[in-house]
């Protein structure tokens, strides 16, 4: 009598994931973001328009709130490898990750054009010289530490220009208190009247300005990928929690008040901060905007690098090296540099941060979703073949809270700016917990039965 045949269960291809970074070299490379100029900007515009104290709770309020939501994202990058590419396809599908993939790397090249033509601007108001020249200048010294990836090179430059960011912060502080003098006005000011377009309190609308830059959580997920199991807890605390939003917006932000109210003639603008240090500091001003743009931009470059190469090998099965895609960024980078991209920086952030807080909303509804329902996380690595192209509940729930989002915003409402940024998230997760609820779907995997989400 033959033996019985044993049903084989199909195992999935996983892909070796890449080695992961230790704790300090995480940490060295992700703080190069806690030193973009446009932290400093933003904080010293929001208080001009809504008073120091709505600025300063605002900003409060936002620290715990990043530092709460990057936690539980980190955590879960750092324990299953999952870049924002490979969370997205459990998401939305293979096809809405590429989008999401696509959107990410339009973000970061966005990022990266306006943090560079900031130190292009400063180069120029030390040095004179055609604009498009210090561009070139900028983009060309930039590509050559990004060549290699987050992995390579980024924790080692971020480290060695870390202290001076924070040392050049503190001479420039004390240099515009001794040269100007400091008075009270810069923790008291309030507007002469109380702005409409806020939709409610002025700190709520410094609140909602500061969820157009919630692309911060995808950059979590992406960094947080490279780190290890073993390190949740240092990183969650350390590198990607509250302490790293309390320097990045709090300690920025309490530099630009102070610095915009103490320097005389000094511009709130995107680039009109770098040119008062410049002006005030010469040549020390120009080496402090130097440090803190090359930080910023290292970690924009390498994202819109390897995103666009995630979307070109998915897309058109492109497979090119690191070094040919540094170089395609940073000619995409250059040309948007002579275009007048950061005179459209406030509409981008409004647009962007409907996008991207819904993909958040999303992102964090499904972690506690399946934390309830004890289920455990799709493995990094599968093939694309393995998920659905479409996943209805969070395509859906991303079109409906984009689109409200985006329609707040354009609707010409003093109060569509506010609303649009604090409604996108809510009605995201909202609508995708209803539809997986009902669908009883929760992942695109299409074949999650067969050996692979358990």
């Amino acid at each position: 009598m033959p033996a019985p045949q044993t049903k084989q269960t199909s195992q999935p291809t996983i892909t070796a994931p890449p080695a992961r970074m230790g704790r300090g070299s995480l940490a060295m490379a992700w703080y190069g973001l806690v030193s973009a100029m446009f932290f400093i900007y933003i904080g010293a515009a929001l208080a001009l328009a809504y008073g120091t104290v709505d600025a300063l709770v605002g900003l409060a309020l936002t620290i715990l709130v990043y530092g709460a939501v990057n936690k539980v994202l980190s955590g879960y990058a750092l324990r299953h490898g999952l870049t924002v590419h490979e969370f997205s396809r459990t998401l939305l599908g293979r096809t809405g990750a590429l989008i999401a993939t696509l959107i990410f790397a339009a973000t970061a090249i966005y990022y990266a054009v306006f943090e560079g033509a900031i130190l292009a601007f400063a180069f120029q108001a030390q040095f004179g010289g055609d604009l498009g020249l210090w561009s070139a200048a900028v983009v060309l010294y930039t590509t050559p530490l990004v060549s290699g990836g987050i992995q390579r090179r980024l924790d080692r430059v971020n480290g060695l220009l870390l202290p001076l960011y924070w040392g050049g912060l503190v001479v420039a502080v004390v240099w515009a208190g001794l040269a100007y003098g400091s008075s009270g006005e810069w923790l008291t000011h309030s507007p002469t009247f109380l702005p409409v377009s806020s939709g409610g309190p002025g700190w709520l609308a410094c609140f909602a300005a500061y969820m157009g830059v919630w692309i911060m959580m995808m950059y979590t997920m992406d960094f947080a990928a490279l780190g290890r199991p073993e390190d949740v807890a240092f990183h969650s605390r350390w590198t990607f929690g509250w302490l790293f939003y309390t320097l990045a917006f709090g300690l920025n932000a309490l530099v630009g008040i102070f610095l915009t109210f103490t320097i005389p003639g000094l511009q709130t603008t995107e680039t009109g901060v770098a040119a008062g240090l410049v002006t005030m500091m010469g040549p020390l001003g120009l080496l402090l905007v130097f440090v803190s743009q090359t930080r910023i931009n290292t970690a924009n470059y390498a994202l819109g690098a390897s995103n666009l190469r995630e979307f070109a090998a998915r897309t058109l099965r492109l497979k090119l090296p690191r070094l040919v895609w540094a170089l395609i960024t940073s000619a995409i980078i250059f040309v948007l540099m002579l275009l007048p991209v950061v005179q459209y920086l406030l509409v981008a952030l409004a647009w962007q941060g409907a996008l991207v807080t819904g993909w958040v909303g999303i992102a964090m509804t499904h972690i506690a979703m399946d934390r309830l329902a004890g289920r455990p996380a799709d493995p990094a690595g599968l093939p694309d073949r393995r998920f659905r192209a479409v996943s209805v509940p969070g395509v859906t729930a991303w079109i409906v809270s984009a689109a409200v989002g985006i329609g707040l915003v354009e609707s010409g409402q003093p109060w569509g700016a506010t609303w649009g940024a604090l409604v996108t998230p809510l009605l995201s997760a909202a609508v995708y917990a209803a539809l997986r609820f009902a669908m009883r779907r929760p992942t695109a995997l299409a074949l999650e039965g067969a050996g692979i989400a358990g």
